[in-house]
């Protein structure tokens, strides 16, 4: 599997036939998005989860994105030192990648590499992103579940609503909860979410007497145990190092996947990452073929030379090729 994900991530020859083999095999792993600033806690917390999933007698597989030097193009790959406690599991797979200058947090083939994962027979696969901002939003499109963690020291609701970490969240997490402001940050996060949801304050207790859940008419009360038709994020506050709210952590998870599953969002959300996997794929192919020497590359020379002595645009250009390419097609 190692030598696989190699294949794919450095694009060797036969890597699409090694892929297009394993699709039969795909659909059997829950892909669980990691994400948030960096100091968050991410690895620590994808450590705490794996420990869960192995008590639970379930396989893990890791893929861990970090950021690439823009002048070599390596990466320090640290998530091997941090979780080498896991590394020695044989429940456990961990692969580190680098972001090799991707944008949103992600390496371009990560969801490739999880292919293979998910292939190979893993029960988990724990996604986490690089943590350098308010990018990191390309989770959403390789993971069934998307956790943002954060810490007090993240700012308050209003930053990350700013971060457009509210629209791509399905889970919350408030770590390193031991710290002052936590409480806070978790109580704005609830509003922010509640206000989007038209429930605000539903978390917040009664103030001077007045419960605000009932000003207005009875809110109603969802059963226990009842799963929500539309998903509501919760907010998991959790002590990574200490191992303290992992299990509330994967009870969400489980929760959220059974809210996908039961009410069809799950297929309705893979066929959308198929969809999107293919438009990359194609885009890929397309690029490979424009600039190869099997290409068009008589008319992208001559294009390209008019361009640089300023005889066309680069948008009048581009648009000449693709008419003539399109009439290519069409003949």
């Amino acid at each position: 599997m190692a030598r696989a994900i190699s294949l794919v991530e450095n694009g060797s020859p036969g890597f699409e036939s090694l892929l297009e083999a394993i699709h039969g095999e795909l659909g059997r792993a829950r892909r669980i998005g990691i994400t948030g600033p960096p100091g968050a806690g991410k690895s620590t917390l994808i450590e705490r989860l794996t420990e869960a999933h192995r008590k639970a007698g379930l396989t893990v597989g890791v893929l861990a994105v970090d950021p690439s030097s823009p002048f070599t193009g390596g990466a320090l790959l640290g998530d091997r030192i941090r979780m080498e406690r896991q590394s020695l599991d044989p429940g456990v797979f961990i692969r580190s990648m680098a972001s090799r200058g991707s944008l949103g947090g992600m390496a371009t083939t990560t969801g490739e590499a999880a292919d293979v994962m998910d292939a190979y027979g893993f029960d988990r696969i724990l996604i986490e992103t690089v943590g350098v901002g308010q990018s990191e939003l390309d989770v959403i499109r390789v993971a069934d579940t998307t956790v943002v963690i954060l810490v007090p020291e993240s700012g308050d609701g209003i930053q990350v609503m700013k971060a457009g970490l509210m629209e791509i969240a399905d889970i919350f997490v408030v770590n390193k909860a031991d710290r002052p402001g936590s409480d806070r940050l978790r109580q704005e996060l609830e509003v922010a979410l509640g206000v989007r949801s038209g429930s605000a304050y539903r978390h917040i207790p009664a103030h001077h007497g007045v419960d605000v859940t009932k000003v207005g008419g009875q809110m109603p009360v969802r059963p226990e145990g009842e799963t929500p038709a539309i998903w509501e994020p919760p907010v998991v506050a959790t002590v990574a190092v200490k191992g303290e709210g992992v299990s509330d952590l994967v009870a969400a998870l489980d929760r959220h996947f059974d809210s996908l599953a039961g009410n069809g969002q799950l297929e309705a959300h893979r066929r959308r990452r198929l969809e999107q996997r293919t438009r990359e794929v194609v885009d890929r192919a397309m690029r490979r073929w424009m600039w190869s020497k099997d290409g068009p590359r008589a008319t992208l020379d001559s294009v390209l030379a008019e361009v640089a002595d300023g005889r066309q645009s680069p948008y009048a250009a581009a648009a000449r090729v693709v008419q003539k390419l399109g009439g290519s097609v069409e003949g």
